[in-house]
């Protein structure tokens, strides 16, 4: 276990085409014109070893199991911590990152169908158990998420069934730890997503013991 931290570590979470990109980046332009400094990152893919992991898991043709294919986003997320995100929560950085531990327990546990209390055991232990301060879940139906897509990826085109899993397990890890998340309609209008996640933000910094950079 590598807690504590002395940053902010805020991750956006949900199924495709919810707003977390977007949302993700007009909390990073907020915060960054208040004077903090701001790391924003990416699962998979934000570091070359997660490159090479992105490509095999989303976008090559390999026939990949789902056993396999866990293993490979435990990898990515190994790699990611301990060269992106713990080194910038060290620097007292505010950390906001699209997709974490739990898109692998809601795609790799729920959807593929695999063992949920394996696939969090793996994804946990990846990641040294570092658990995020925040995590905004960007929620959306199936059918409105996938249809502002124009092209879709190796996941995204899982099939409907397999996103309704993982929406629905999205919805109840959040509903397990309440105090950890803000789950938000992603098909309310942009700047009223936006506004409301800029107050629970500075709430958070407000009322918390974070020694951010600044």
């Amino acid at each position: 276990m590598i807690q504590p931290k002395n940053g902010l570590f805020i991750v956006f979470e949900g199924g495709d085409g919810a707003g977390k990109s977007t949302q993700s980046a007009r909390l990073a332009q907020w915060l960054a014109s208040d004077g903090y400094e701001v790391r924003t990152t990416f699962e998979p893919g934000d570091t070359q070893v997660g490159a090479h992991v992105r490509q095999m898991v989303l976008h090559s043709s390999l026939d990949l199991c789902p056993r396999a294919e866990a293993l490979l986003y435990a990898v990515d997320k190994a790699q990611h911590v301990a060269e992106v995100i713990k080194p910038s929560l060290d620097a007292r950085m505010i950390v906001i990152c699209d997709r974490y531990v739990d898109s692998t327990i809601a795609y790799q546990g729920a959807g593929r169908s695999l063992s949920i209390d394996e696939i969090s055991k793996i994804a946990w232990w990846s990641v040294s158990d570092l658990v995020p301060d925040l995590t905004i879940l960007m929620d959306v139906s199936v059918t409105e998420g996938l249809s502002t897509k124009d092209e879709h990826d190796r996941m995204e085109s899982a099939g409907p069934e397999f996103h309704e899993r993982v929406r629905d397990h999205f919805l109840e890890l959040a509903s397990s730890g309440p105090g950890r998340y803000l789950v938000i309609n992603g098909r309310d209008p942009k700047d009223d997503v936006t506004a409301a996640i800029r107050a629970c933000v500075r709430e958070m910094i407000d009322q918390g013991s974070h020694a951010l950079a600044r």
